[in-house]
């Protein structure tokens, strides 16, 4: 064979791969925006909670199945699912909100102190990160939780706290490259504020991974807060939650199982629509 036909045959090869490629990052995009667009539906829905009265009860209604009047039926308290689960649905958001905020920025300035500054502070940093994290992560949430009492600020910023190890991780990782690269050793040389060249240059380095490990972090703390709330220790009865709702369900599973799975089907979807836009994300920025 000659040498032109081989090159036509790598040229027609690659062009395949190539497209074989784009087809995959059509159908992942897709998918990804499908997910995003259920997240959205999500959101606007518990926004409407004020619309609904989740802790409305009528002992004449007890278990009824879905129909128009109850989309997704009632609990044996004869209070109405739907609104209940959409109650739940805000509160979950609301959770994942704090935790992401207390994560995010206190991991982020310890993971940047950390990478950039290294020593001694980094050597601490390191040993009380390994630490946090050589512990159960659920039963610490649930030893501080019952001390500070089931609310949603406090569940929020108790799962935040656990959060800051990871995202330390993940950016004293990132700040431990940028660190040595020219143009931050240059900055150095020329005596520039260490504060400017944190802005300027590490933590715009940092930001694309906090982005994508967002997602991961939401997710964590949606399924922490609905397990907290299934084992009792989350949101105080009759407070709404996933979790609870699932809790209060068990008992009439065999008779009324839309009680658990109407909340169950919105952690599933939430979980996964957050998971596929993270991982869609996180092609993105890597």
């Amino acid at each position: 064979m000659s040498l032109a036909a081989e090159a036509g045959r790598d040229v027609h090869a690659a062009v395949r791969a190539t497209r074989r490629r784009r087809r995959l990052d059509t159908a992942a995009t897709t998918v990804a925006a499908g997910w995003l667009i259920v997240l959205a539906v999500l959101t606007l829905v518990s926004i409407a909670t004020p619309l609904l009265d989740p802790y409305f009860q009528d002992f004449t209604s007890a278990k009824l199945e879905p129909s128009l009047a109850h989309p997704f039926g009632t609990d044996g308290n004869g209070r109405d699912v739907f609104a209940r689960t959409v109650a739940g649905a805000q509160n979950s958001l609301v959770v994942a909100v704090i935790t992401l905020v207390v994560g995010a920025v206190g991991g982020t300035l310890i993971g940047v102190a950390a990478g950039y500054f290294r020593g001694a502070l980094d050597n601490v940093i390191g040993f009380l990160i390994d630490a946090v994290l050589a512990i159960p992560a659920l039963l610490l949430i649930i030893t501080i939780v019952s001390f500070r009492g089931p609310s949603i600020t406090s569940i929020g910023t108790t799962i935040g706290l656990l959060m800051i190890p990871a995202f330390a991780r993940v950016t004293r990782s990132i700040a431990l490259t940028v660190r040595e690269r020219d143009y931050v050793k240059a900055a150095v040389l020329i005596d520039t504020p260490t504060p400017r060249i944190l802005v300027k240059a590490v933590l715009p380095a940092v930001a694309p991974a906090l982005v994508s490990y967002a997602f991961t972090a939401m997710t964590a703390a949606i399924v922490a807060e609905g397990s907290l709330s299934f084992l009792g220790y989350g949101l105080a009865a009759p407070a709404p939650s996933w979790g609870g709702i699932i809790a209060e369900g068990r008992a009439d599973l065999a008779t009324a199982p839309w009680i658990t799975l109407a909340p169950a089907l919105a952690l599933a979807a939430t979980v996964m629509a957050i998971t596929t836009i993270g991982e869609r994300a996180k092609e993105r920025y890597s």
